[in-house]
């Protein structure tokens, strides 16, 4: 037998819950499904699966056997991928999301990078700071930053960043820079209103204490360039991630507070539907992505620069 086949159908039997479904899926009667996993049984000499009229039950070594399986027929499918895409040219329509301030500042030259390496594809690109929905807005890829929601979208990580507190120098010389947590929380706050926990900023300490800050917000808005220009002439403090304030704070036209304490981290991940029939253009701008966003980002230089 076709031992390829028959892991292909054990994986498959494991995935469907039954062998008549294998079955179904590779065109097989059920009873050669089943002979396919016997002949991978009686080889090894072991038991992968427990067969009821119910259903299918994964012994131990079927378990592991399945993971491994998996990987390896995964393994096999973008190696044929791969050689098929070396004959095949990249084009179409690449539909791209982003959150607004990170594709204002940061997507345009990796975009333009791209256009430059694939003259045949054009782009379409729709900033938002709501979670679109891939399918249903047909999306072929999409930047989320921070916590990932639970579904069937395959992530890939790209970079990270780190929340940071903000003040332009001309509200501190107005108010003083506050040096405590204490402090911080009598400051005016400027606040991104979509974030996960509106309005909840928070801080770890030296001795591991983490302190939120819920002071009074003087300006809430769903844009974190609208709270960057009002930070900037002085309105209050802001907080938001590190890829927002990177050349404010490199100019000296903001100051880091608080930089000794411990803010949260955030990843940077390109989304999208499915591995499997990815398109072409889909890969190609994934792998574009994780080449530009890979190494060490000026945000990153930045933030080392304020706590050493």
């Amino acid at each position: 037998m076709d031992r390829l086949l028959s892991m292909a159908v054990f994986v498959s039997a494991v995935e469907e819950g039954s062998l008549v479904s294998a079955a179904r899926r590779f065109g097989l009667s059920p009873s050669m499904a089943g002979k396919h996993v016997s002949a991978i049984e009686e080889q090894l000499k072991v038991r992968l699966l427990q067969r009821s009229t119910r259903k299918l039950t994964l012994t131990d070594v079927g378990r592991s056997y399945y993971t491994r399986c998996k990987r390896l027929l995964e393994e096999y499918e973008d190696a044929n991928r791969e050689a098929q895409d070396a004959q095949q040219s990249v084009h179409g329509i690449l539909r791209v999301a982003a959150p607004t301030t990170f594709g204002a500042l940061h997507l345009g030259r990796v975009v333009s990078s791209y256009l430059a390496e694939y003259p045949d594809v054009s782009i379409e690109t729709t900033l938002s700071d709501r979670y679109v929905d891939l399918l249903a807005d047909g999306i072929d890829v999409a930047i989320r930053i921070g916590r990932l929601q639970d579904s069937d979208l395959v992530a890939r990580r790209l970079a990270s960043c780190r929340m940071m507190f903000c003040a332009a120098p001309s509200f501190l010389a107005r108010h003083g820079e506050p040096k405590t947590v204490e402090q911080l929380r009598q400051a005016p706050r400027l606040a991104f209103s979509q974030a996960v926990s509106a309005g909840d900023w928070s801080v770890t300490d030296a001795n591991g204490q983490t302190h939120h800050i819920d002071g009074a917000i003087r300006l809430a808005a769903n844009n974190m360039q609208m709270l960057l220009a009002a930070a900037l002439t002085g309105a209050g403090v802001v907080y938001g991630p590190s890829f927002v304030f990177e050349q404010s704070i490199a100019s000296g036209a903001l100051r880091v507070l608080l930089p000794d304490h411990k803010t949260t981290d955030l990843a940077i991940h390109a989304i999208y539907p499915s591995k499997r029939h990815v398109s072409l253009k889909v890969r190609r701008f994934i792998e574009h992505l994780s080449m530009s966003f890979g190494d060490m980002q000026p945000w990153d230089l930045m933030h080392r620069s304020t706590t050493a």
